[in-house]
């Protein structure tokens, strides 16, 4: 079988489990916390691995995959260069878009929102939970710019090893982190025959109201 052929024939006929009305909890955050401790006890391997979705400043959309390392009413947080492509783009648009890829377990989470930098201090106190050897690539790597090979970039972190060996590593200026307060929160099912359920948190003043997509 050639690949084209492969590829129209791969498919999976989704018969775990289905999502229904009276299955939701009263907020996606509930929600949420219920089904990442489903994908986290299955074994799904990095189940707060998300992926990020951003529009620059001219309309071209960009996707990358980040790690969750918060969540709450407030909302979904992740940790990044500020300065990166990712940085620039919702400096210049905060909307974004994320996706929770669970395919193990046949569902998705899908978010819609805007993404607002956190407060130094909440940076700050993750950045000294990290590992050295993260802290130290933090410095070293100027995040989404060219370099002219692998070469350039152990120097550079061999540079910011030696400067902060024996003391602690400060923040760099440009690492921050943002915090993506949801305004739509899709809980995705797979169903047989493609008939997936597609249940929706929709924010509405204070609070939330769900409805069912069509698959």
């Amino acid at each position: 079988m050639d690949l084209a052929a492969e590829l129209a024939a791969a498919r999976e006929n989704y018969t775990r489990s289905g999502l229904h009305e009276d299955d939701l909890a009263t907020d996606p955050f509930l929600m949420f916390e219920r089904w990442y401790a489903e994908a986290r006890d299955a074994g799904i391997v990095e189940p707060n691995a998300m992926v990020v979705s951003t529009v620059s400043a001219d309309g071209a959309p960009s996707s990358r995959t980040v790690l969750l390392k918060g969540f709450s009413a407030g909302g979904f947080t992740f940790f990044t260069n500020t300065a990166s492509r990712k940085g620039e783009d919702l400096a210049a648009d905060p909307r974004c878009a994320v996706l929770f890829p669970w395919h193990p377990l046949e569902r998705q989470v899908r978010i819609d929102g805007f993404a607002r930098e956190l407060p130094r201090a909440d940076v700050e106190a993750y950045f000294t939970q990290r590992p050295r050897g993260s802290q130290l690539g933090a410095h070293a790597s100027h995040q989404s710019r060219v370099v002219s090979g692998r070469e350039e970039l152990q120097a550079a972190y061999d540079q910011v090893e030696a400067e902060f060996e024996g003391r602690p590593v400060p923040v760099p200026e440009e690492w921050g982190g943002y915090r993506v307060e949801p305004t739509r929160v899709e809980f995705w099912q797979g169903r047989p025959g493609r008939m997936h359920d597609r249940l929706v948190y929709r924010r509405e003043g204070d609070g939330w109201r769900t409805e069912r997509l069509a698959p």
